[in-house]
């Protein structure tokens, strides 16, 4: 069987993923809160291909955010507005000797609902693109958008997230999956693979389940979370992140300055 990074890097550069339109909703857990979830899917659910061949059984997922000067994305989500949409390059490897592809993202958000929509680029491109703001050739719509974005909306790198992802598939037949993401953190950075970074931890004694569907949730699940008492939280990363990591930006009470 292939290593985590053989399969990782077995995508081609330019190839395009798009997942359809579906639910994400998420809740915070303690560590004990945890174990007891984790241990009540086992029946229903399995370890997917990546956190299997993963060490540790979980697998690092690093991304570098993009937003505008005065941090319209960061402000849009704050106000809970229904339709917005962010831009990310994602890597799945610990370092830039082991990289060799990395994923170009934009998430959609409209009202409940949310679709991801993806390329693969090399990491030659992905230098490239960070050097000259252009992609040497056209791969499609994903990148036609994120040159707009960065050429028209002047969206720059502002932040770095990272975490170790615990991911879990259905046994039988189905669309859902739950992660458990753990040690989340996140720098200010403006590249993938900084020289110097400092990661600053998020709540580091929890961990965040996130629960993935397109249509219903499967009756079991949504007994489990009664029975557990999970409470559904506004749980975005990249704010949380900004927060942390972006000391310039200052938000009593909702107000958002930056400064």
């Amino acid at each position: 069987m292939a290593n985590l990074k053989e399969s990782f890097q077995q995508m081609t550069s330019g190839q395009q993923i798009d997942n359809d339109s579906r639910y994400e909703i998420k809740y915070r857990l303690n560590h004990f809160q945890y174990l007891k979830i984790r241990n009540a899917i086992r029946p229903y659910m399995q370890m997917d291909t990546y956190t299997q061949m993963a060490p540790h059984n979980r697998y690092v997922v690093r991304s570098l955010y993009f937003d505008t000067h005065d941090y319209r994305a960061y402000t849009q989500k704050m106000n809970g507005d229904c339709e917005r949409v962010k831009f990310r390059i994602r890597t799945y490897q610990r370092s830039l000797a082991e990289t060799e592809m990395v994923r170009v993202e934009m998430k959609l958000r409209q009202g409940d609902r949310c679709s991801k929509k993806s390329m693969f680029v090399s990491l030659e491109e992905y230098t490239h693109f960070k050097q000259t703001r252009h992609w040497r050739e056209s791969y499609g719509p994903i990148s036609i958008e994120f040159e707009r974005a960065v050429l028209t909306r002047h969206i720059a790198p502002v932040v770095l997230v990272e975490y170790d992802r615990e991911g879990y598939q259905p046994r039988l037949p189905g669309d859902l999956r739950v992660t458990f993401d753990h040690h989340l953190r996140s720098a200010h950075a403006d590249s993938l693979f900084p020289t110097h970074s400092f990661f600053q931890p998020h709540m580091p004694a929890n961990v965040t389940m996130e629960v993935k569907f397109k249509d219903t949730l499967p009756r079991w699940m949504s007994q489990l979370v009664r029975s557990h008492g999970l409470k559904v939280i506004a749980n975005s990363k990249y704010t949380q992140s900004i927060q942390i990591a972006r000391h310039d930006l200052y938000h009593p009470e909702n107000a958002i300055l930056v400064r």
